[in-house]
């Protein structure tokens, strides 16, 4: 993985969001996968990195 490698993120209400940018804060996040969910889509797996703005 090269160093310069950046996170887009659109979800705003993570804390972690530069909202203007785009862009994750962190230098890198945990993806997990969704229990039971086989769908093939990006809905399998979600960022485990997540916090709350608020």
């Amino acid at each position: 993985m090269e160093k310069n490698q950046k996170i887009n993120c659109t979800v705003t209400s993570c804390k972690y969001n530069k909202n203007q940018e785009q862009e994750c804060a962190l230098e890198q996040i945990i993806v997990t996968p969704i229990e039971n969910c086989e769908t093939k889509q990006p809905d399998e797996s979600m960022c485990s990195s997540y916090k709350n703005a608020k």
